[in-house]
């Protein structure tokens, strides 16, 4: 009797595959991408604005190779053989301010190209390892570094200057003087007065001596930095050469992890390095100025910084707890000077990722004058805002008076202005949506920037008066433009993809309204012989009001099965919902054959994802598994109560934060979610790294609730449907300990509900075809036989 309740969810299934069947199969879909097409990346253009340069594959070769179009043959795609390629590596690359001159390396010589009339132009052949060359204000002008310190050539006379000292050696100890005698014992002072041969030899030591110190005293400038062992970088000199400025990183402490290679050639299990876990001590920056006038050296203080001290909101669920009041490390990016070299600025982030300051330097003290100061009790990011050692979009106008930046003070990531000497800030852009990567034309007349006014699903280039007014919007397909604009500025090369349309390569001219000219056709007949479906963007309501957008997936009528899955996209700032081809193509596929099979599938922005803004940014603040489940939860009350789907069979997938998702899903809601498959997942904070856990969570130190509420190994008693757990064993990103760890867990509250399939050759992200199958196929027969009827 057993045997036959036993085969009868074997047969329904068999029954129902015969009837929801699909051209599509996991083996199909997750073989090596090539079977897709090939499809351009990396854009750039020629000097001249003559040809485009692209990433691509059309002769099956083993990794993409570079080719190119060029606008007097659109029609025609040409592979470039690696001496072209090989000479459009410009080292350290830089433009003069009308952008008509351009400088780089080339070996170890500095070389300034005339765009215009093609000519090359040797300025300097050093005589030893070089970097970072500019123009100064002075374009006949250029510096450079070499052996850690800043030299200045002379483009017309060829002369070289060493303008800094710097010494990563102690400072010599003081000789005594002896009053120009010396101290002889007796027996050499004797021999010196009975020797006249010996005498004169020792006099003609001493006078050759004292020469060749006077001709190093001329050759150095007396002034001399020692760091005392320490290492000066990213050296850099201010356009009118009378500052430079220079860093030092002190790195935290902190301790490596190991992750155990299983499969290693050599037969041997080895170790490989990973980073740390989230708690360690911070890296710490110091800038310093020396002044070339006043040949000194001094540093940035950053102690009254406004707020500098403030304690963090969350201290109060610690009343236990005395804290301190102290000065806040931070972390400090590179100076950016005004084009003439009179005023400098700098970002500087809190290490707590509370605040950010943007200050003006008083290049003759060091002191800091605080511009504008964005505080975020949960923590800054955002575009543009910038991040570590990034300054983010952070700039001066040509006059010389008013800089630029980005900030999330309203909510979304805006372009904003700043007059250095009155304080006023003028916001550029402003409105429900985020502006990406701005930058200022040729001309110093306007801004390019793309945006998600259009709507969040969508990007755009636009182009905008320097002082701010209407923008014009200057592509017009529905998905994701992505624009690498010709350096003469009338040329748009767009990289455009829809939604179930990959990347393709689009020439337009530089107009509102000018039509573009797609350039490749990348899609195999195999992958363009399918229907792709173009997945609905839909919204539902959270529980807290707010409205939730989606992807939704849904079947033919004829073949609806009443199942539903929903996908959890990973983390670190990323979108899904939108309207151009998903960097999750892989997982794109399989929605199409689940739904091929009769499955509703849903695929949600839930709390954290970005193009929203900063409060769906920040709103898995100290708790990850809050709002960012309840929004599956909702999703998956939308599905029933819309969709038609029975909510006793629905379904969650999803890698790294996904599976994270997918396990508190199945922990901590398990009446709604019956199976669950968590990939590559996070089970405990405490274990991930610093720079991303800690922005979300705090320390584990610090703020030990945040970790106790987020992470899945305390909530493990909770499961009761289907879990599936798939992970790389060499993942020296999320780490297979963390599994290991859940494993064990689940082994000692006694559940048998859950498997786990492990990877021994894949990291994070899974290579090997093969895997990807396995793993797919996995997810599949879960989501069959737990959610089909019975």
């Amino acid at each position: 009797m057993q045997r036959k309740l036993l085969f009868l969810p074997l047969l329904f299934i068999a029954l129902f595959e015969l009837h929801a069947q699909s051209s599509l199969s996991v083996e199909y879909i997750m073989r090596d991408p090539k079977w897709m097409g090939t499809f351009p990346s990396s854009v750039r253009w020629d000097d001249a604005s003559q040809q485009v340069y692209f990433k691509y594959n059309l002769e099956g070769d083993p990794a993409d190779s570079l080719y190119k179009i060029s606008l007097s043959s659109p029609s025609e795609i040409v592979k470039v053989h690696w001496p072209e390629e090989n000479s459009l590596r410009k080292s350290s690359s830089s433009y003069n301010s009308t952008k008509t001159q351009q400088l780089y390396l080339e070996d170890q010589k500095i070389i300034v190209e005339d765009l215009a009339k093609k000519s090359k132009t040797v300025v300097l052949e050093w005589y030893q390892n070089l970097s970072n060359p500019n123009f100064l204000a002075d374009e006949n002008l250029i510096s450079f570094v070499s052996d850690g310190n800043i030299f200045i050539v002379n483009r017309t006379t060829k002369e070289v200057e060493k303008v800094t000292n710097i010494n990563s050696g102690s400072k010599p100890a003081e000789k005594k003087s002896n009053n120009g005698s010396e101290n002889l014992d007796f027996l050499e002072k004797d021999n010196l007065d009975l020797l006249q041969v010996v005498r004169e030899r020792k006099e003609a030591q001493k006078a050759s001596r004292a020469y060749r110190e006077s001709i190093s005293d001329q050759s150095e400038k007396e002034f001399t930095y020692y760091t005392n062992g320490k290492n000066p970088v990213s050296l850099s000199l201010s356009p009118d050469a009378k500052y430079a400025t220079f860093a030092y990183y002190n790195r935290g402490s902190s301790k490596n992890t190991k992750v155990p290679d299983y499969v290693d050639a050599s037969g041997y299990t080895t170790d490989l390095n990973a980073r740390s876990k989230v708690g360690n001590e911070p890296t710490t920056v110091e800038i310093g100025i020396y002044d070339l006038t006043r040949d000194t050296v001094y540093f940035i203080s950053t102690s009254e910084l406004p707020g500098i001290k403030d304690l963090p909101d969350y201290v109060k669920d610690y009343p236990e707890k005395t804290w301190e009041e102290k000065e806040r490390s931070v972390i400090l990016s590179q100076p950016y000077f005004s084009q003439d070299g009179s005023k400098a600025v700098i970002n500087i982030r809190s290490n707590d990722n509370k605040d950010r300051w943007i200050s003006l330097i008083d290049l003759k003290t060091g002191e800091l004058k605080t511009l504008d100061r964005q505080r975020d009790e949960a923590w800054i990011a955002g575009p543009g805002i910038g991040w570590s050692f990034s300054g983010g979009t952070l700039g001066w106008l040509p006059d010389n008076k008013h800089i630029y930046f980005q900030s999330e003070e309203t909510g979304y990531s805006h372009l904003y202005l700043m007059d250095v000497e009155s304080g006023k800030k003028t916001a550029l852009t402003s409105g429900k949506y985020e502006v990406f990567d701005p930058f200022i034309s040729k001309d110093q007349k306007s801004w390019y920037l793309t945006t998600s006014e259009v709507d969040p699903g969508e990007r755009h280039f636009y182009k905008m008066p320097l002082m701010g007014g209407k923008m014009e919007k200057l592509t017009s397909m529905t998905g994701n433009n992505e624009v690498t604009l010709s350096p003469d500025e009338k040329k748009l090369a767009i990289l455009y993809s829809y939604s179930n349309k990959p990347t393709e390569l689009y020439i337009q001219d530089n107009k509102v309204g000018a039509k573009p000219t797609q350039l490749t056709s990348g899609q195999s007949e195999e992958f363009k012989s399918y229907n792709w479906r173009d997945p609905e963007i839909v919204k539902f309501t959270a529980e807290d009001g707010a409205q939730v957008p989606a992807r939704l997936y849904s079947p033919d009528p004829s073949k609806k099965n009443g199942a539903a899955v929903i996908f959890v996209h990973g983390a670190g700032y990323l979108q899904n919902v939108h309207k151009w081809w998903s960097s999750y193509f892989r997982e794109y596929m399989f929605h199409n054959l689940l739904t091929d099979l009769g499955y509703t599938v849903l695929d949600i922005d839930y709390r954290a994802s970005a193009g929203y803004g900063r409060d769906w940014r920040t709103g898995i603040y100290r708790h990850m598994g809050g709002k960012d489940l309840s929004d599956q939860v909702d999703g998956a009350k939308y599905l029933v109560s819309t969709q038609g789907v029975d909510a006793d069979r629905i379904g969650i997938y999803g890698g790294s934060y996904g599976g994270f998702i997918t396990l508190m899903a199945l922990f901590n809601a398990p009446d709604v979610f019956k199976s669950g498959a968590a990939l590559r997942s996070v089970t405990d904070w405490a274990h991930y790294n610093h720079g991303y856990t800690s922005n979300i969570l705090n320390t584990p130190e610090e703020d030990p609730i945040a970790y106790r509420r987020s992470g899945p190994i305390y909530f493990a008693e909770g499961l009761k449907g289907n879990l599936l757990m798939a992970h790389g064993m060499v993942d020296v990103n999320v780490h297979f300990q963390d599994v290991v760890r859940l494993s064990q867990r689940l082994i000692e509250l006694g559940k048998d509900n859950w498997e786990m399939a492990i990877y021994p050759v894949e990291d994070h992200g899974f290579v090997e075809p093969s895997s990807w199958t396995d793993e797919y196929k996995r997810i599949l027969k879960l989501f069959n036989t737990t959610l089909l009827e019975e």
